[in-house]
């Protein structure tokens, strides 16, 4: 389904941390919306319930709930976080994404 880099889990832990979220009882809620420039983006947020057809995702302590939805358009992807040169944040690697922004926050499928 949906893979998370051990930067990304650390990334998301101090988030969690910083707004006094704790990881047993908080989802990071992953899903695709219509929008942005290309026609899809990405959305995250926290979340404390676990939705019918939700799949949840864990790597080191981050759980991750994908909607029904969602699912299809993130399959085989990567949450990745970079603190890099050219920015800092969340960023995906998608093999359905078909082409993507400049900014990297939308793509079509």
């Amino acid at each position: 389904m949906v893979s998370i880099t051990e930067n990304a889990a650390k990334a998301i832990k101090q988030v969690m941390a910083a707004e006094k979220f704790s990881p047993e009882d908080t989802f990071l809620r992953v899903a695709v919306k219509g929008g942005g420039c290309s026609g899809l983006s990405y959305d995250l947020g926290f979340d404390r319930e676990k939705r019918t057809g939700d799949v949840v995702v864990e790597k080191d302590g981050v759980r991750l709930v994908i909607d029904l939805k969602s699912q299809m358009y993130l399959a085989g992807t990567t949450l990745d976080y970079s603190s890099g040169l050219s920015g800092r944040g969340f960023y995906f690697m998608s093999p359905n994404a078909a082409g993507s922004c400049g900014c990297g926050n939308s793509f079509s499928a």
